[in-house]
């Protein structure tokens, strides 16, 4: 029996553009049901409409219906006693859904009292129960901490723990896992698993990351421009998609699980969405479309089934469609001719960088030591080269791209920029060395001026490095075609732009000065697929047209796998593993490699049961563990307690004794062993597994 039962749904945002067009959607009591599409599909609207939240002007027409019970149409006071009690909702970044001046505990224990009327004394009592059970240790002295005292993941955790509070009916989880680290992101998909068994409650799990919905969820609905494209069990819709939206979104997503296709990439899906409140047409999705004819352009299609409980809306459901056909894959731009690693330059060269901030001053309330950022880091980028730096929040890869763009002298240890080194750089040759270096954050939203239009962003390091005026007009339009963009979007201000445009113009400023060497800071993380697709096929085409070497930071595995040559694994600011990209992915000698890897879920719901997560955080970086940081998490560390988990026969550490093991472990920071020359990668690890 369904619990949320959703119809006809009209959502429409003053001052009259229709976000949500005529949805349907029933959930039953424990099923997960994922919304999915790109940036403004209507996802969010459709979540706010579900709890009552729609902005000021905003309207709603249709039916929701909370166990028989409508929900549109109902006062403010109304659906308050509603929400919190019989409906719950996760939001997609806790630090501001929770109020930061009050105790975790008392802010779950006052959605019970309000709700189910117990005590003081027992609604803490059940505040620290729920605690516990979505897996924050020392639930009762975690329970008196604030907001700001917990990690991204554990914040989220208080989130889910409040929802499930007064044991809800239905969760409406608005991207509960974007921005998360592959580790966290793992850690909370299995809390959500138990909030659904310990409440029974119905979840609408609305994200745009395909994998998450494949690992989580039992159905999926496609959304794309307020409708319905897609949906059904999740098994069938990704194993069999009907509609080419669909396939386009599973064409787009990077996949570990999946062999690399030489000389070849997957066509993303081209253009943009269309704009919300612009005409009607009859298939939104046609402009795009690799396959539509003219009979797309006759009706709007209806979702009509295709199968047990899937349905799709497209002309073309007739048959099954392939997917390598609809958006096949395209010829990569073939690999320029460079000498071997060995014969090219050092473009950036590092030995021993350390980073480490003071503690919290004269005036702290406890006593804490000093930050270890970057503690001890040595790499080597080569000319067009690209290295991936992968690892969780918190583990140093900001500071140390940081460290670099400061072209100063470091704390500890030697950056060479070109073969200089920054601690001897005057400050004219260090202004000059930054046309050579440049850099592209994470969010163009808040690196470009929205004071700016297009044209004065990319004029502007030009003007700075005194480039000659009369040649800064044609610079800045070969700038725009170079990453794709049209003249026009010269005279528009970041705000006009879709976020993948703006992040085509942050590209374009960093390209500017024709640098050698580009850092990317997490450069795709905000952006849905089919856009981080085109990015990617951008930053690839940019690296082999203009010989580029690239530093990409990222926390998601499966990107950094399509673009990068070689690849570093970070982890309490040190190095624990690097090499050829191919060798790191493909036989990991790090246990925390294996742990990352394990932790990404693929867009392919029979894998989900296959994935492990690491259940303890990372350690204070101003309190490690004695020897190896990652000794506290570490599955073979913990195997080394019990020798009958370890294979007998020609196993080392079981020669020696799981004691004698542990103890080098708790004793001695492991350093990156020597290369070895036949797989080129080298790992930080006491015990590394042997041979493959």
């Amino acid at each position: 029996m369904s619990v949320l039962e959703i119809s006809g749904l009209h959502v429409v945002y003053p001052p009259d553009v229709p976000v949500v067009r005529g949805l349907d959607l029933a959930v039953e009591g424990g099923e997960v049901v994922g919304v999915v599409g790109e940036s403004g599909s209507g996802k969010s609207a459709l979540a706010l409409a579900v709890l009552g939240l729609l902005p000021a002007g905003a309207r709603a027409r249709g039916s929701v219906r909370l166990r028989g019970a409508e929900l549109l149409g109902r006062s403010d006071a109304e659906l308050a006693r509603v929400r919190g009690r019989d409906l719950a909702m996760v939001f997609q970044d806790p630090l501001s859904a929770l109020t930061p001046v009050h105790p975790v505990g008392d802010q779950i224990a006052e959605t019970i009292q309000i709700h189910a009327g117990a005590t003081r004394r027992a609604a803490r009592a059940r505040a620290v129960e729920l605690l516990d059970l979505v897996g924050i240790p020392d639930a009762a002295r975690r329970a008196r901490a604030h907001p700001h005292e917990f990690s991204g993941g554990m914040r989220q955790r208080v989130m889910i723990a409040m929802a499930i509070a007064n044991d809800p009916v239905a969760i409406v989880a608005d991207e509960p896992t974007t921005a998360l680290d592959v580790t966290v992101q793992a850690q909370i998909l299995d809390v959500l698993r138990v909030a659904r068994d310990a409440t029974g409650a119905a979840i609408v799990l609305i994200t745009h990351d395909l994998g998450v919905v494949a690992d989580l969820a039992d159905r999926v609905v496609v959304m794309y421009a307020g409708r319905e494209v897609e949906s059904g069990p999740v098994g069938d819709v990704y194993r069999r998609p009907r509609m080419p939206y669909t396939i386009g979104l599973l064409r787009s997503l990077p996949r570990l699980d999946a062999p690399r296709e030489r000389g070849a990439r997957p066509a993303p899906i081209g253009g943009a969405p269309p704009p919300a409140g612009g005409p009607p047409t009859p298939c939104p999705f046609r402009p795009r479309c690799p396959i539509g004819g003219p009979e797309c352009d006759r009706a709007a299609p209806a979702a009509v089934l295709v199968g047990a409980g899937h349905r799709a809306a497209c002309v073309r459901t007739a048959a099954t469609l392939d997917a390598g056909r609809v958006f096949p894959a395209v010829p990569a731009p073939p690999p320029p001719r460079r000498p071997p690693r060995a014969e090219r330059p050092a473009v950036l060269r590092i030995s021993g960088l350390a980073r480490h901030f003071p503690p919290r001053g004269a005036f702290a309330r406890r006593a804490a030591g000093a930050v270890r950022a970057v503690d001890g880091v040595s790499l080597e980028v080569r000319a067009g080269e690209t290295l991936g730096l992968v690892g969780e929040s918190g583990c140093g890869k900001t500071t140390l791209l940081m460290e670099i763009l400061r072209l100063e002298r470091p704390q500890r240890g030697r950056i060479a920029v070109f073969g200089r080194d920054v601690a001897a750089l005057s400050p004219k040759v260090r202004k000059a060395l930054r046309r050579d270096l440049q850099v592209v954050f994470q969010d163009p939203a808040t690196s470009l001026d929205p004071r700016m239009r297009v044209r004065d962003i990319l004029t502007q390091p030009l003007r700075t490095h005194r480039v000659a005026r009369a040649a800064v007009p044609r610079r800045v339009a070969e700038l725009l075609g170079l990453v794709g963009l049209e003249q026009a979007h010269a005279d528009r201000y970041p705000a006009a732009l879709s976020a993948g445009q703006r992040q085509r113009v942050a590209i374009a400023r960093a390209l500017a000065l024709e640098p050698r060497l580009l850092l990317l800071d997490e450069p795709v993380a905000s952006l849905d697929v089919s856009v981080q697709a085109q990015i990617m096929d951008l930053l690839e085409d940019l690296r082999a047209g203009l010989g580029l070497a690239y530093v990409f930071v990222a926390h998601d595995l499966a990107v950094v796998r399509r673009v990068a040559d070689r690849v570093a694994v970070m982890y309490a600011g040190r190095i624990v593993e690097i090499g050829a990209a191919d060798a790191v992915y493909e036989s990991p000698a790090h246990p925390y490699t294996r742990a990352l890897l394990d932790a990404v879920p693929a867009p392919d719901p029979a894998g989900r049961r296959g994935r492990r997560t690491l259940l303890a955080d990372p350690p204070d970086p101003s309190s490690p563990p004695a020897g190896c940081p990652f000794r506290p998490r570490c599955p073979r560390y913990a195997a080394l307690a019990a020798p009958a988990l370890l294979p007998a026969a020609g196993d080392e550490l079981g020669a020696r004794g799981g004691a004698v093991a542990r103890a080098r472990c708790e004793r001695a920071v492991p350093e990156l062993a020597a290369p070895d020359p036949a797989v080129d990668r080298s790992a930080a690890c006491h015990h590394p597994p042997g041979p493959p």
